[in-house]
């Protein structure tokens, strides 16, 4: 792995570190501020009103804090899988994995706060029916996406080659996506292949010489 890549890694591993460490700070600082702070102001100040609502909000300003502070997290980690990835599968593969784990992460996020906001096992219930609606909703693009990785670690064709793929007969590749394959008929119209479609089924790569014929 060259220095530039290890470089790429570092610094996106240290920012990882660096979010974690603000994360728990930050959110250790609000909790501070709302259960210990608060109500000892109110209790040393009974005059001041309706100090105590203020922390009705801690839910929600903590749902809040979590959601953009783990955004933060997630997408470090993203970055940190293309930085390990990039130097030895290319760009587009590394892309697919940082987007999957972007995605898959944002739906995690989604459900814990959910289930954290209720609270006890109607918290755990209602986190997992979110995480199952995420789930439904994203099957498709995430089917495609790891779709994608296959057909990009793998590398059974690569751009330029001529394939039968997907009931495509004889198209050139001409770029391989992270959700589609994307292809050039020989009446030069252009094909967009879903990359979930070409798993477990059989892809013919002509040789050179035959695709020239």
């Amino acid at each position: 792995m060259s220095s530039k890549g290890s470089d790429g890694i570092g610094k996106a591993l240290g920012k990882l570190i660096v979010y974690i460490v603000v994360v728990a700070i930050i959110l250790a600082l609000v909790n501070y501020l709302f259960n210990v702070i608060i109500p000892e102001i109110a209790q040393a100040n009974p005059n001041i009103k309706n100090i105590e609502v203020v922390k009705n909000y801690y839910p929600y300003i903590n749902a809040i804090l979590v959601l953009l502070l783990g955004w933060l997290i997630i997408n470090s980690v993203a970055s940190a899988f293309y930085a390990m990835l990039k130097p030895k599968y290319g760009i587009s593969a590394a892309g697919a994995v940082r987007s999957l784990v972007r995605i898959l992460g944002i739906a995690a996020l989604i459900a814990g706060v959910g289930g954290s906001a209720a609270g006890g096992a109607s918290g755990v219930a209602l986190g997992g029916f979110i995480g199952m609606i995420v789930g439904y909703a994203t099957q498709q693009v995430l089917g495609q996406a790891v779709a994608g990785i296959f057909v990009l670690l793998a590398r059974p064709f690569k751009i330029g080659d001529n394939i039968d793929a997907a009931e495509e007969t004889g198209v050139e590749v001409i770029d391989i996506g992270s959700l589609f394959t994307v292809a050039r008929r020989k009446d030069g119209n252009i094909v967009l292949i879903p990359n979930n479609t070409m798993i477990g089924q059989k892809i013919i790569v002509y040789a050179k010489n035959e695709a020239k014929a």
